[in-house]
């Protein structure tokens, strides 16, 4: 899965340079075609969830700088008797769920590639409490830009385990080309379609919580 390299060389600038350009016009366009979808989307939302209709969170992206990442809300604010937040299991619904199986729930990032702070192909943006927990090797995700695909996504998204995740961002890191973010768009498109690695079992809705590196 992660023999064959791509490229010997480290990306040159003008390759670079025609990857922020694709990611901003593509951006700018895909917003802009998929305004109709946007509309009905935040509707619903709003309709069955209430407001906010976007979910807000701060992430860290390339070179760890700290950006606001956004995304359609996919779960309810309902609260038990004490007024403590519902398990996310609990608070996630079908509608929500439909949302994470067909990615519509990240068609606001599209917002953050067209401000730069993320890229349509990169490793995906994690918790910022994750930075002081990453070992030196782990750090060099941030590298690079974020995305909203990425290596990891296609090979696995949230069924794979924080090792195997993070050696496939890393892989992505020494590996890129505008080739490969090329093939990655491709095999999102399938993986969408397929609706395939979601979560690691039907009763987790999210990767679980990074809690650092064994020590032994």
């Amino acid at each position: 899965m992660t023999e064959k390299k791509y490229s010997d060389n480290r990306p040159n600038y003008f390759s670079l340079v025609l990857k922020l350009i694709g990611d901003r016009s593509m951006a700018a366009l895909l917003l802009l075609l998929f305004s109709p979808i946007l509309i009905v989307v935040a509707v619903l939302v709003r309709v069955r969830m209430g407001s906010p209709i976007v979910f807000t969170q701060a992430r860290p992206g390339k070179n760890s700088k700290i950006f606001t990442v956004y995304k359609f809300r996919t779960m309810t604010s309902d609260c038990d008797a004490e007024g403590n937040l519902l398990s996310d299991e609990e608070r996630l619904i079908p509608l929500g769920q439909f949302f994470r199986k067909a990615s519509l729930d990240e068609l606001p990032q599209l917002w953050n590639v067209l401000m730069g702070d993320m890229s349509f192909v990169g490793p995906r943006p994690l918790l910022v409490e994750y930075l002081e927990r990453y070992n030196s090797e782990q750090a060099r995700r941030h590298d690079v830009q974020p995305g909203i695909t990425g290596w990891a996504q296609v090979n696995g998204r949230n069924a794979l385990t924080w090792d195997e995740k993070f050696a496939l961002d890393l892989w992505y890191v020494d590996n890129w080309s505008l080739w490969l973010d090329f093939k990655i768009l491709l095999l999102t498109v399938k993986k969408v379609f397929r609706q395939e690695g979601i979560s690691q079992n039907d009763n987790i809705v999210a990767m679980p919580t990074f809690m650092g590196n064994d020590p032994s």
